[in-house]
C-alpha cells in the first residue's frame, strides 16, 4: 500500500498514458495513479484497461467519464476517490511529461518531511524554467501569476501550476463542491482557497518542458475565465464566502 496517490486526467493521450505510468512507476518512491479519462476516442482508456490486467493491478486505477467536462472537474473527481480511500498525499500531474515524475518525490518530500501542507511545482520560483514554450505563450502564463498575485496578494509564483501535492487535510478541509472553475482558473482557485484557509504553501522549483507527443488541450477560453475569475476570488475571500468544511 502507498500513501500517495497521483491523478493523471487524460483525453487522447495514447501516445503517452503507458509511457507516464512506467515513468512513475519506476520511481524508488511507491505511487499509486488513478487516470480519469474522459472518454477518450483514442483508447487511451483500454490501454490503462491492459496495464491494469497484465502488470499493475493493485497500483493502477481508472474512471471513466462520458465526453470532455473540464480539468476541474476531473480533478474534484479524483480528490473524492482519493479521500474515500486512505491516501495522505494527493497528487495533480499531466499525462504528457510536461511534469517531470522524477519531481514527485520532491513534492512529497516537502509535505511529508518538512511540514508543508502543499507543494507546488514551480516554473517561476527561480526565473522562467519552461522548454519549448513560444515566446507569446511563456509571456502569457508568466504575468497571468503575476496577474494573480496582484489581485488575490496570494504569495505563489507559479499560480496556475498543475503540478500540486497536497496533504489529505487540505482537501478535506476546502469544500470540494464549491470549487466554481473548471479550467486554468481551477488550480488558482485550488492554491488561493488553500492560502485564504491558512494552510502552508511550498514552491518547489520544477522545469517545464512542453509536450512532444499528442496536441495540447488549452484553447483561448480558457484565459478569459481566469482573468474575471481572480476579481470573483478576490471579493468571494472579502466576502467571507470562503470557509472551511467541518472536519478542520
Amino acid at each position: 500500500m502507498s500513501d500517495s496517490i497521483v491523478i493523471i486526467p487524460t483525453y487522447n493521450e495514447k501516445e503517452n498514458i503507458e509511457l507516464i505510468i512506467r515513468a512513475v512507476y519506476s520511481l524508488e518512491k511507491i505511487f499509486h495513479i488513478l487516470v480519469i479519462d474522459d472518454g477518450s476516442p483514442d483508447g487511451t482508456a483500454a490501454i490503462v484497461q491492459r496495464m491494469q490486467k497484465e502488470e499493475f493491478g493493485e497500483r493502477l486505477f481508472l474512471e471513466q467519464r462520458k465526453g470532455k467536462q473540464g480539468l476541474g472537474t476531473a480533478y474534484i473527481h479524483g480528490f473524492k476517490w482519493a479521500l474515500a480511500r486512505s491516501y495522505d498525499y494527493v497528487f495533480e500531474m499531466d499525462a504528457d511529461f510536461s511534469h517531470n515524475p522524477a519531481d514527485l518525490p520532491r513534492l512529497y518530500a516537502a509535505c511529508s518531511n518538512e511540514g508543508y501542507d502543499v507543494a507546488v511545482g514551480s516554473r517561476y520560483v527561480t526565473g522562467v524554467n519552461v522548454v519549448n514554450w513560444p515566446m507569446g505563450r511563456v509571456l502569457m502564463s508568466f504575468f497571468a501569476s503575476k496577474y494573480v498575485r496582484f489581485v488575490t496578494r496570494l504569495n505563489v509564483k507559479d499560480t496556475t501550476a498543475g503540478f500540486v501535492c497536497y496533504r489529505r487535510k487540505v482537501l478535506e478541509t476546502i469544500r470540494l463542491d464549491r470549487i466554481k472553475f473548471k479550467g486554468y482558473a481551477f488550480q488558482i482557485e485550488m492554491k488561493y482557497s488553500a492560502y485564504v484557509l491558512g494552510f502552508k504553501i511550498k514552491e518547489v522549483s520544477v522545469i517545464f518542458v512542453n509536450r512532444k507527443l499528442g496536441t495540447s488541450k488549452m484553447d483561448t477560453s480558457i484565459f478569459g475565465e481566469a482573468f474575471f475569475g481572480v476579481i470573483n476570488l478576490r471579493w468571494r475571500k472579502l466576502s467571507g464566502r470562503i470557509k472551511p468544511t467541518s472536519k478542520k
